[in-house]
């Protein structure tokens, strides 16, 4: 797998950062991101023996335990969540879900000496904390930044900044609300379904 692509994979969705988020109670915010980075090198060894359905049952815990998918989601979406009812809600962020998971399961799909490594930490806006990291392979390194907020003691990723600079979020925002007024929640979900179903069949 290419640097370029392997790095695609944190540039096209944020995910959860710990095997079980009983796990992460207690941790602090870089110690959930150090365990992640660990988890997430482990399946890219085994990525050819997983394979693409393997990886996603790998993956699946991570994702719904440690990102706030539900407050990502709701964020995206704004105000036409809030008109949503509660099966049109329950719905997207199913599809939400899914993607999340399918993605990192498509692109994380082998090892070629990649590593992550942890720089520091800070204090964020709106009480979250701002955990640097970079992506490295071989003498290419890009910056990211995980941005960290607490739900019920436990820190998960809200968010990443690409290069420390572009948010993940804002992108997501942006593009989903063009979907939404063009087709409201519905069509965003398929598509949402849509973009998985690519991703797990290699398209």
């Amino acid at each position: 797998m290419t640097f370029r692509r392997w790095f695609a994979a944190f540039a096209l969705l944020s995910l959860g950062l710990a095997a079980n988020p009983a796990q992460a109670a207690g941790k602090s915010a870089e110690d959930v991101i150090t365990a992640f980075h660990g988890q997430l090198l482990a399946v890219m060894k085994e990525a050819d023996s997983l394979g693409i359905n393997g990886r996603y049952q790998r993956l699946k815990a991570p994702v719904t335990g440690t990102i706030d998918l539900s407050r990502m989601i709701r964020i995206a979406s704004g105000s036409f969540w809030h008109k949503a009812t509660p099966e049109e809600r329950s719905k997207l962020l199913q599809a939400f879900t899914h993607l999340s998971i399918s993605t990192y399961a498509a692109r994380f799909d082998g090892y070629s000496g990649q590593r992550f490594e942890t720089t520091g930490s800070q204090p964020g806006p709106q009480q979250t904390i701002l955990v640097k990291t970079r992506i490295v392979n071989g003498e290419e390194s890009i910056p990211l930044t995980y941005v960290l907020k607490q739900s019920d003691g436990i820190w998960r990723v809200a968010d990443i900044l690409l290069k420390n600079t572009i948010s993940e979020l804002a992108v997501r925002r942006s593009e989903y609300r063009r979907i939404l007024k063009q087709s409201g929640t519905e069509g965003l979900r398929q598509a949402l379904a849509a973009k998985a179903a690519a991703m797990l069949s290699g398209k």
